[in-house]
């Protein structure tokens, strides 16, 4: 064998490491792609997998369906994306949650960092205190002096333990040193039902799946989590300016396979996810939303698996300090 052909072997093999890898990526996706959203339909992780799977659908030529698998904080849809094939066809869409889980649950049947292929980050999404339409405080500074007076009444509504509102809710009663009683939920979804019905008083959730019912007048809000005000909410003070200093949280979402799919099926899958996040139509609705897509160099594999393992470092002491745990 000529030393021409070795090297163009062995450029062969860096290129494709089996037939059967190039096989797939050339055919992928053959068929209908599943996403699984650890959460109830209707919420905010809910809205921006579908806005960004419906994209990336129209970039693969092939149709990307929701499967929403809600329960425990986002855990039970985790572990069962983490036990899918590892073959492209299941995909897992989570948020915040899936670096908090760690510290949050003794018992995981996953790893958080280890059982997925991280394909990249989509967006960074704010949060806002809102309450019942018909909640008694006109602003944040009055709503403070009406839960710290009404503790025990006062009920807080969540997505299950885990959750962006839980832990925007977990931050806010550790800022304002006041426990409310905590109504947990099986995702955003009923849990805004319910706020919307009158049945809870307060939740803190995301822009995505508050924005519309706020611009409607049906719930109260209060204050946004962001440095700045959100071009979508403009008359909503931030938590700064409303008289809660220093109190930032964003929710961060990102796009994940079971462990073990093959490179090439992922950087087809990242390739179709920046084109989602350039979509005019996806950052139109995102904007309308009151959030936007990550700028291309965080819609990475490498950026998300970065920022997830930032994330757990940043939360697990916080949550080991509040004493939060579950089985």
């Amino acid at each position: 064998m000529t030393s021409r052909l070795v090297k163009a072997v062995v450029r062969a093999a860096l290129l494709c490491a089996s037939a059967s890898l190039c096989a797939q990526a050339q055919t992928y996706p053959g068929k209908t792609v599943t996403v699984i959203v650890p959460f109830a339909a209707g919420g905010p992780t809910d809205t921006v997998a579908r806005l960004v799977a419906q994209s990336m659908g129209n970039t693969l030529k092939q149709q990307l369906i929701i499967e929403n698998v809600g329960g425990a904080g986002g855990t039970i849809g985790a572990a069962r994306a983490a036990k899918a094939a590892p073959d492209g066809y299941t995909l897992f869409l989570h948020n915040i949650g899936q670096s908090t889980a760690p510290a949050l649950y003794r018992k995981l049947s996953y790893d958080t960092v280890s059982s997925f292929e991280p394909i990249g980050m989509i967006a960074d999404v704010p949060m806002t205190l809102v309450a019942r339409e018909d909640f008694p405080a006109k602003d944040l500074k009055a709503l403070l002096a009406h839960v710290k007076a009404n503790k025990d009444k006062v009920t807080y509504a969540h997505a299950g333990l885990g959750s962006a509102s839980h832990l925007c809710g977990m931050l806010f009663m550790s800022a304002i040193e006041t426990d409310l009683t905590t109504v947990p939920y099986k995702g955003t979804g009923p849990a805004m039902n319910d706020l919307l019905g009158k049945q809870v008083d307060l939740m803190c959730d995301q822009s995505t799946n508050t924005t519309s019912q706020i611009k409607s007048g049906k719930i109260k809000a209060y204050a946004v989590t962001t440095k700045t005000r959100l071009s979508s909410l403009p008359t909503i003070p931030t938590m700064n300016e409303a008289g809660l200093p220093g109190f930032e949280v964003a929710v961060w979402h990102g796009l994940y396979a079971p462990k073990g799919t093959p490179k090439p099926v992922i950087d087809t899958l990242n390739k179709a996810l920046k084109m989602a996040l350039k979509d005019p139509t996806v950052k139109e609705r995102f904007e309308a939303l009151g959030t936007e897509p990550v700028a291309e160099i965080r819609a990475t594999p490498e950026a998300l698996q970065a920022h997830l393992k930032t994330e757990i470092d940043k939360w697990s002491p916080i949550i080991k300090k509040a004493g939060v745990y579950a089985d």
